[in-house]
């Protein structure tokens, strides 16, 4: 007899093993591997870099953005510093006096929020090219050369390199880290169907004419970088994932950090995915507005909804009826192990939870696998800690951030009080 339990596990393992193999199968048939292009003529560059109490890390982002292979006189930094409590203001005036020959303005003004702040660089940029980056970020020397040859045509909006997290310390970091390689592999897989749903803050690199045509960041968005890559589909723009040049950037090191990131990220999505809730199901935006728009609607709710259901009925409820029976028998285990050896019958097991246990388990397997391959990751022993905790741990975590937006919604806590500079 089939029970409810065995129906919800099922719908639940089907989704997930549907979704998989969808974009396995997208992978098998597709070349993901972008061809290197020669950059023949540099344009002009503006890098804008958002900074609020960045003290200790914009430095080193500045840095990175100076030392770019590529001419210098056609690259402007523009550093907004938007209402910092700490010296930010100072640690960016003496990188202006240490690298003179690069064109870096320092813009002091009250505090606006991230996409007010990027707004400001974007309003004096002299640049064909507008990157955003974070300032606790640092950009590999080559990437500016191998991205923008990438804007091979007049609807492409923007080029994205591989985002990895920066020498990961710490459990929640190394989590992080697996979670980062992961979605990157995801994400090019989905650049392929043009599915793109968020250009990220650490050096992604747009045409700044289709910027300005679409009216810039939202300046009181949560996560301003989504409701412009949304914006950008609606606008029938192509995003391009390149796999082949980096950025580095710190991610959360403390479970609150992490909670509080995840949490506006979260909100942000959900808040923006209502936003444009009209591309969902719509042919007019091609595989964007039948696959990914209901997916970014529906992920948050079924993540939340499996993790309790599947909690309670693979661990709370099995371990409750346990924990009663051992108490009627005074916990008195060892003729209960006796008798399970002398009774055992392969007829007794859940082929149900085995077969999709033995079938997620492979899928993930490969998974990672792909995902270390074409993020150019090395198994390691960063690896073999971090994979670990990311299959254990990281839905657990996840789950529990994405319940946290929910009742800050309920509760009509839609922004934070305090400009957040995570990206």
């Amino acid at each position: 007899m089939i029970t409810t339990t065995a129906i919800i596990i099922w719908i639940i393992y089907f989704c997930f093993l549907y979704f998989v193999i969808f974009w396995l199968l997208n992978f098998l048939y597709t070349d993901i591997n972008e061809k290197n292009k020669v950059l023949k003529k540099a344009p002009f560059v503006t890098i804008g870099i958002p900074a609020y109490n960045e003290e200790k890390s914009i430095a080193g982002t500045i840095a990175s953005a100076v030392e770019l292979d590529y001419d210098r006189n056609k690259l402007e930094i523009i550093v907004v510093n938007d209402g910092s409590k700490d010296r930010t203001s100072f640690v960016v005036r003496a990188c202006i006096k240490k690298y003179r020959d690069t064109k870096i303005i320092l813009i002091n003004q009250k505090n606006t929020g991230k996409g007010g702040a990027l707004n400001k660089a974007l309003s004096i940029a002299k640049g064909e090219y507008f990157v955003s980056l974070d300032a606790d970020s640092f950009v590999k020397k080559d990437a500016l050369k191998i991205l923008i040859p990438h804007f091979d045509a007049k609807d492409v909006a923007a080029v994205l390199p591989l985002m990895k997290i920066k020498q990961p310390k710490g459990l929640i970091q190394k989590i992080q880290w697996a979670e980062y390689m992961v979605n990157l592999f995801y994400k090019r897989l989905m650049a392929i169907l043009d599915c793109i749903q968020v250009t990220p803050g650490p050096f992604s690199v747009y045409r700044k004419d289709i910027l300005i045509k679409i009216g810039g960041y939202d300046d009181f968005n949560l996560t301003e970088d989504m409701e412009l890559t949304l914006r950008l589909q609606k606008n029938h723009y192509k995003i391009k994932q390149i796999m082949n040049t980096e950025v580095y950037t710190v991610p959360p090191s403390t479970l609150k950090a992490f909670f509080k990131q995840r949490n506006r990220w979260y909100k942000g999505t959900i808040i923006n995915a209502f936003k444009y809730r009209d591309m969902t199901f719509n042919k007019e935006y091609g595989d964007f507005g039948i696959i990914q728009m209901p997916r970014l609607i529906a992920e948050g709710f079924l993540a939340v909804s499996a993790f309790f259901i599947v909690g309670y009925i693979s661990i709370v409820r099995p371990l409750w009826f346990k924990f009663h029976n051992y108490a009627l028998i005074n916990f008195d285990f060892f003729p209960l192990i006796t008798k399970w050896f002398t009774n055992f019958s392969l007829l007794d097991l859940d082929y149900t939870n085995l077969f999709f246990t033995i079938s997620m388990t492979f899928i993930v397997a490969i998974l990672l696998y792909l995902a270390h391959k074409h993020t150019r990751e090395r198994f390691s022993l960063n690896s073999l800690i971090a994979i670990p905790l990311y299959i254990f741990f990281y839905s657990i975590l996840a789950s529990l951030a994405l319940l946290s937006v929910y009742v800050d919604l309920i509760r009509g806590r839609r922004h934070p009080k305090q400009w957040l500079s995570e990206k």
